[in-house]
């Protein structure tokens, strides 16, 4: 399995606190969230879970970085697998970015945010503001289709007008020459590039491989 490696900019002795969150839904913020947790060997928590509670995205970040991995409850579990504000009002519950606080930990820590940046947790509040409300640096995942390039440049826009920090881009499978181009052109130059492999079968294995390739300084 072939990755460019990339110089992600680490000192053992700092806390590292990220936001993974993504241009859409369904483009690997999992995925690219087990790979980041066991690179920085950190804790991860899942603020709002919707859907798929059978096998949750905690759930499968244990199985994908391993039983040692410390993960924290989800503040919501809901069971509708839909938009927050939906399924929050399914089960007649009024989510408010508030009712979040960040897990005490001496330990590195990802949180993993659902779907986009302007997925609504309810009527007034989106997942932006919820990171916004967390004070934490964003690593945005990125995955090539068609409007791909469209999606992530919003998505920069807002980050750049709630002053939230972009700490990563993360290219996760292939992309074409000019789409890259053009994503990586628009981010700011301090904004580390991680680049990450497609993955036909998502294993421990996998991701522990993969992990591997990623260089520190």
């Amino acid at each position: 399995m072939d990755i460019k490696k990339e110089k992600l900019e680490i000192q053992d002795s700092q806390q590292r606190k990220l936001f993974v969150t993504g241009i859409g839904t369904e483009v690997g913020k999992t995925v690219c969230s087990a790979i980041l947790t066991k690179y920085f060997k950190a804790d991860y928590w899942k603020p709002i879970q919707s859907g798929d509670l059978h096998f949750s995205d905690s759930m499968k970040i244990k199985e994908w970085v391993g039983e040692n991995v410390v993960i924290y409850p989800e503040r919501y579990r809901l069971q509708l697998a839909a938009s927050p504000h939906q399924s929050a009002a399914e089960e007649e519950i009024f989510i408010n970015s508030n009712d979040f606080k960040l897990p005490e930990t001496q330990n590195n820590l990802i949180v993993e945010g659902a779907g986009g940046l302007m997925v609504p947790i309810s009527d007034e509040e989106f997942i932006i503001d919820l990171i916004e409300k967390l004070n934490l640096p964003v690593a945005l995942v990125v995955r090539n289709y068609l409007g791909c390039i469209n999606h992530t440049l919003l998505s920069l826009m807002a980050l750049e007008q709630k002053n939230i920090k972009l700490e990563y881009l993360i290219l996760n499978g292939s992309f074409p020459a000019d789409t890259e181009r053009i994503i990586c052109k628009n981010i700011q130059q301090e904004t580390k590039i991680i680049r990450i492999p497609d993955i036909v079968n998502i294993t421990k294995e996998n991701i522990e491989r993969i992990t591997k390739q990623l260089e520190k300084i």
